[in-house]
């Protein structure tokens, strides 16, 4: 079987002008070779450690904004190819929104956990972060609070949050603190 290869985003969330952020390719295991690709087009072959590699943005502009991908080879063949991650540039207008979870930060397997992301402003939709994950899940929503449940054991991890606003454009706030469940 090929080997599985993720993409993801650390810090996650979206990047402000000047901002900074990394995008990482990993696998579980081999040592071959990481291609970094852009809108379709490789932008560069990357140094790696183990089975991982790294690519800093830093110093953020527009430009840096697109549809991101890993390829994995080994003696020069594609066996793998990561998932598309979607990097987004763009101005910061509204304050972080506060991540809270319950229970609490340390629960056991099968417990019923919802996390809350609350907002100080009026926002449309709010977006929960797992670090090492490429896709955000979606909060849904109710009243002045967002809300997002789970019940795994592969659910642990550090997790933030990040609301926006629809407007004649969309507004983004910054990124909650971040917050680690502990699944036992």
């Amino acid at each position: 079987g090929a080997p599985r290869i993720s993409i993801f985003l650390k810090p996650p969330g979206v990047i402000t002008p000047g901002g900074s952020t990394t995008i990482s390719c990993s696998c579980q295991h081999g040592n071959g070779n990481f291609i970094l690709y852009k809108d379709g087009r490789q932008i560069r072959t990357l140094e790696q450690s183990g089975c991982r590699a790294k690519f800093s943005i830093s110093n953020a502009t527009y430009k840096d904004k697109g549809i991101y991908n890993c390829h994995y080879l080994e003696g020069g063949t594609v066996l793998a190819r990561s998932d598309s991650l979607d990097v987004t540039v763009t101005g910061i207008r509204l304050p972080g929104p506060n991540l809270s979870v319950l229970p609490g930060h340390k629960v056991t397997a099968g417990t019923h956990v919802i996390f809350r992301c609350t907002t100080t402003h009026h926002s449309t939709g709010c977006f929960l972060y797992l670090e090492g994950q490429t896709r955000a899940q979606v909060f849904s929503r109710e009243q002045d609070h967002y809300n997002f449940s789970l019940v795994q054991k592969g659910d642990a991890g550090r997790y933030s949050c990040q609301c926006f606003t629809k407007n004649a454009s969309i507004e983004w706030s910054a990124v909650s603190k971040t917050l680690d469940l502990v699944v036992r």
